[in-house]
């Protein structure tokens, strides 16, 4: 089992920045990929960032340049940097930690959310 909590969300004014913080607790040594995922009112959930192997990160093209997904492995923490927000990036935004990332057995345990507002 893998617990995840996250922090850091609120409301800020176009333009502005957030940084999010997931703190995962819990069996780790299965997870291959951290991420986040965000879901607007009336919409799906989607992802925003991945980090695969504490290497290689994958971004939405909507967040590319703007948003930065980063870890700490010494605090079990993922991050994301969120710049230049807009109020299309309003929304919750879920962390996300992945078991076999990218195959038919793929699995993940989700956070609770944090709230994401962007006022224009």
């Amino acid at each position: 089992q893998v617990q995840l909590v996250e922090s850091g969300g609120g409301l800020v004014q176009a333009g502005g920045s957030l940084r999010l913080s997931c703190a995962a607790s819990g069996s780790m040594d299965s997870i291959e990929a951290m991420g986040w995922y965000r879901q607007a009112p009336g919409k799906q959930r989607g992802l925003v960032a991945v980090l695969i192997s504490g290497v290689k990160a994958n971004y939405a093209d909507s967040v590319k340049g703007r948003f930065t997904i980063s870890r700490d492995n010494a605090k079990n923490t993922v991050y994301l940097q969120m710049n230049s927000l807009k109020p299309e990036d309003t929304a919750v935004y879920y962390c996300a930690a992945v078991m076999n990332y990218g195959s038919r057995g793929e699995y993940a345990y989700w956070g609770q959310g944090t709230q994401v507002t962007v006022s224009s």
